[in-house]
């Protein structure tokens, strides 16, 4: 599916696909990712449109129109299955982590 293309995601790929989940702008893309990580993340707009452009071109998003000038994007279907994805291996790492920990505990 979605994974054969992106393996993982890195920290700014999850939070820009995350927020895409509404529709948005580019500079809003940053602010909403300030926000939500309480400004621990912090996208420049090199990266960001980079990325953007990649996603667009795997069709992961996609442009819904545009604004004053300002281009508007959404996770595509396939975008929202790679998220999904992405999320679930996160987990199944903390699990792992997890499990671990409390082994070690019962040592």
């Amino acid at each position: 599916m979605a994974r054969e293309q992106l393996k993982t995601l890195t920290e700014p790929m999850y939070y820009i696909l995350l927020v895409l989940l509404e529709e948005q702008h580019g500079y809003g893309i940053m602010q909403k990712i300030a926000e939500l990580t309480k400004g621990r993340v912090v996208i420049g707009a090199g990266t960001l449109y980079a990325l953007l452009s990649r996603f667009e071109k795997e069709g992961i998003i996609e442009q819904v129109r545009e604004e004053e000038r300002k281009k508007i994007y959404k996770l595509t279907y396939k975008g929202k299955i790679l998220l999904y994805e992405e999320e679930e291996r996160l987990k199944k790492l903390l699990e792992d982590g997890m499990c671990y920990r409390k082994g070690l505990k019962n040592e």
